[in-house]
C-alpha cells in the first residue's frame, strides 16, 4: 500500500507537462498560477525539425520537469496529411494564433509569451546547439529578467 501512495505521488508530481491547444484557456491558467506561457507551432506529421524539437527537446525529463513547475504549454499544430487534420474550430483558433505570433508561417516556431500575451522571445527552427538544458536556461534567464 505504502509503495502505491509513492508511486502515485511521483506521478503527480513528475508527470508529464500536458499541452493545451486552447490558448485563451493557457492565458487564464498562467494568470492564475503566475507563469508564463510557451507556444509551439508545429507540423506534427510533414515537419522533420517539429518533430525532432518535439523528441529531443520537449519530450526531454529536464524539460518536462521544468515546464511542470514553470510553464503553461500550447501546440498550435499544422498537419497536412488527411488523417491529422484538426477539427474545423481548432484550425480556426491555431490560424489566429498564427496571425497574432506568427505571421510568417515559420516552422518550428517556439514562442515564449506572459501572460497578457505579450512575446518574450521566440525561437526558430532547431539549433543544432540547442539541448533541454540551454532551453530550460534560457528561459530561466528571461522569466527572471521580467
Amino acid at each position: 500500500m505504502k509503495s502505491i501512495i509513492v508511486s502515485l505521488c511521483f506521478l503527480m508530481f513528475f508527470s508529464n507537462p500536458d499541452w493545451t491547444l486552447d490558448f485563451e484557456k493557457a492565458k487564464s491558467e498562467a494568470t492564475q498560477s503566475k507563469k508564463y506561457i510557451l507556444v509551439n507551432f508545429s507540423g506534427s506529421d510533414w515537419c522533420i525539425p517539429c518533430i525532432k524539437l518535439k523528441k529531443e527537446i520537449f519530450e526531454s525529463e529536464a524539460f518536462q520537469k521544468y515546464a511542470n513547475e514553470n510553464l503553461v504549454l500550447v501546440r498550435a499544430d499544422f498537419p497536412r496529411l488527411k488523417k491529422n487534420q484538426l477539427d474545423a474550430k481548432q484550425t480556426t483558433q491555431n490560424e489566429l494564433l498564427a496571425d497574432k505570433y506568427n505571421n510568417q508561417g515559420k516552422f518550428p516556431l517556439t514562442v515564449l509569451i506572459d501572460s497578457n500575451g505579450k512575446k518574450i522571445k521566440e525561437w526558430e527552427g532547431y539549433p543544432n546547439t540547442l539541448t533541454s538544458e540551454t532551453f530550460i536556461h534560457e528561459i530561466q534567464k528571461l522569466t527572471h529578467a521580467h
